[in-house]
């Protein structure tokens, strides 16, 4: 799996006229020693480290996705200059062309949901993380199919799935579950209600040689389905929600901050006495009640679940929940 595994070498130097280049070559080149190590070519290379610089771009093995945070609701595109020194640096670094790299803007507007299609394009390509394929898009979708603020959340729950049945809950593209079955899980379910991504995840549990048998994919609310599952107990359970979802499939608005208790206590009726939920929201003003949970156990994991290319330490809070009786003492650290 080496060779197909593209990390440019790029020299060593400095540009007094860019500060951007010169933050971009030096991310870079320190990211790109533990991503040659763990077989990942799919990392972020800037994070708005710079304020006169309001970007995140990332690297998708050899394409670039370039993010513009807007200031106003108005400021659809970045400033010319903006835009040419952001070129120019990729494209002299990594001696890159422009059509491998792709624009996205950031806009402060209503929250609505985030599979919203923007291209009919179909160009996906495949991606590595830890050794696991995925099939991304930069063009056609707000996101690309793969999260890259959860690659650490994602080992982690595959280091306890051997063996183990997992739920995944807003599965979008699966790979929660794809990291889980590659890791040795007996039995995981994904549950989410567009027809694109459940399908986008099916191609990627192929795209690893997985078979589907032990691994459905159900197209269905994930509140709805919370409802209705019944039988079934689960060893690891994945909640990584919208913070706001107005989808016509759903019967009313979803909001992250009034529905966590829902989504949580429903999801314990499904736990298994040792089991662990792992939620996340990426809700900066997120509350969680833990009193609200009395026979929980309930640690904040975020900062174990930031992965080292992510300069933004809030881009996500992520949860580790568990019954009290069968509670993880000393749980293990991410290396």
């Amino acid at each position: 799996m080496s060779e197909s595994l593209f990390l440019p070498v790029i020299a060593d130097g400095e540009d007094k006229s860019s500060f951007l280049k010169n933050r971009i070559r030096k991310n870079y080149r320190y990211v790109r020693k533990w991503a040659k190590r763990t077989q990942t070519n799919c990392f972020r290379i800037y994070d708005r480290d710079i304020k006169e610089y309001p970007l995140a771009i990332d690297f998708y093995d050899g394409r670039f996705c370039v993010h513009y945070y807007a200031s106003t609701k108005e400021s659809d595109e970045p400033r010319q200059d903006l835009y040419d020194e952001a070129v120019g640096a990729i494209c002299s670094i990594f001696n890159a062309k422009k059509e491998a790299i792709y624009w996205r803007t950031r806009i402060k507007r209503e929250k609505i949901q985030q599979y919203e299609k923007k291209s009919e394009s179909n160009e996906f390509f495949t991606v590595l993380e830890y050794g696991v394929k995925f099939k991304v898009n930069l063009l056609d979708y707000l996101d690309t199919g793969l999260f890259l603020d959860h690659r650490e959340t994602r080992r982690l729950v595959a280091s306890r799935a051997a063996q183990k049945r997992l739920l995944n809950l807003f599965a979008y593209t699966c790979s929660f579950s794809v990291h889980a079955a590659v890791a040795g899980a007996a039995f995981t379910k994904s549950v989410d209600m567009s027809n694109t991504y459940t399908d986008w995840g099916r191609d990627n549990f192929l795209l690893n040689s997985i078979p589907l048998k032990n691994n459905p994919i159900v197209r269905e609310d994930c509140c709805k389905f919370l409802e209705e599952e019944r039988g079934e107990k689960y060893d690891l359970i994945v909640i990584d929600p919208p913070t706001i979802s107005r989808s016509k499939k759903m019967d009313r608005m979803f909001d992250i901050q009034e529905d966590y208790v829902y989504l949580i206590s429903k999801s314990l009726a499904l736990l298994s006495p040792q089991g662990t939920i792992f939620f996340s929201t990426n809700l900066r003003t997120f509350d969680f009640d833990e009193a609200l949970f009395p026979k929980c156990a309930i640690q904040e994991i975020s900062k174990k679940t930031i992965p080292i290319d992510f300069h933004n330490q809030k881009i996500h809070r992520c949860y580790q929940i568990s019954f009290l009786d069968h509670a993880i003492v000393g749980k293990p650290e991410l290396k």
